[in-house]
């Protein structure tokens, strides 16, 4: 984690100018954002010992530096949790092949219960665990309705947006889906780091998809439980839809994705059409 934690530390800090934390600059720079003495004269710390934690060589920081070190790198809440998470490690464990995970059927007829609503219930690794007829024929008509009901054809959200055609024209602003898609996975993969089949699908990214190991190196870490999506839908044209994520207690990581459309736009008539060839 010392090493994950040196690579967060130095994106962050070339992701800030001199002028963005009130300092003067002087000459010809040669790095993009502040320099470590720099930083570290602004979280009130020594440069040697920065170095060493940027090039992985101390670890248990203690509070009162990670705290200075979030207020001079200026990060969100979720970045300083996600800082916290890589310098206070939880005791390294063997990865290990977690069992399948499995909706619980209160959920499943919950999305049943929602005919009007695309919705979609998301795991920890970002399979698609169970969806409604309308979320299926929203985010994913191609495959099978049935596909979320078995471990072995269950299709993964990620690899859909990296790796699947069908999924990539489907958003119209595709580089910032797969950039929140990224930031997010980042943030879970630090609290999972024993999951063997998260670890798998990472690496399989990485490989598989130059835009995936792209985005993955810039340690960006976000979530977001609400927005707007724009999509192109192959059926019903373009559609601007809010969406909220719930995450489910006592689930581990799984969370509801819900789709909806402002009242009298063009986006939920696009909708209603939609559901009406789902209608049984």
């Amino acid at each position: 984690m010392t090493e994950e934690l040196g690579d967060f530390l130095r994106t962050r800090r070339d992701a800030i100018t001199p002028a963005a934390s009130g300092l003067t600059s002087w000459g010809a720079r040669r790095v993009p954002g502040l320099r470590r003495e720099e930083l570290a004269q602004l979280a009130g710390i020594s440069v040697n010992y920065y170095t060493r934690l940027e090039q992985g060589q101390s670890a248990n920081a203690g509070e009162s530096i990670l705290e200075s070190l979030a207020r001079a790198l200026q990060l969100d809440d979720d970045e300083r949790a996600h800082l916290f998470a890589l310098a206070r490690p939880t005791p390294a464990r063997r990865r290990r092949a977690a069992p399948a995970e499995r909706p619980s059927g209160g959920v499943v007829r919950l999305l049943a219960a929602m005919p009007d609503v695309p919705a979609l219930l998301l795991g920890r690794r970002n399979d698609i665990l169970a969806w409604n007829p309308l979320g299926h024929a929203l985010l994913a008509p191609h495959l099978d309705p049935a596909a979320p009901a078995s471990v072995g054809s269950r299709p993964n959200q990620m690899q859909l947006l990296f790796l699947d055609p069908h999924t990539r024209e489907l958003y119209r602003h595709w580089e910032e889906e797969a950039a929140l898609a990224v930031s997010s996975l980042r943030y879970t993969a630090v609290r999972h780091r024993d999951d063997r089949a998260l670890a798998e699908l990472i690496g399989e990214l990485s490989l598989s998809s130059p835009e995936f190991a792209r985005l993955w190196g810039r340690h960006d870490v976000r979530l977001c439980s609400s927005g707007t999506k724009y999509l192109r839908h192959p059926e019903v044209g373009d559609l601007e839809l809010g969406f909220e994520v719930l995450h489910l207690p006592d689930t581990d990581g799984q969370r509801l994705l819900t789709h909806t459309a402002a009242p009298g736009s063009g986006s939920e008539a696009a909708l209603r059409l939609l559901a009406r060839g789902t209608a049984v």
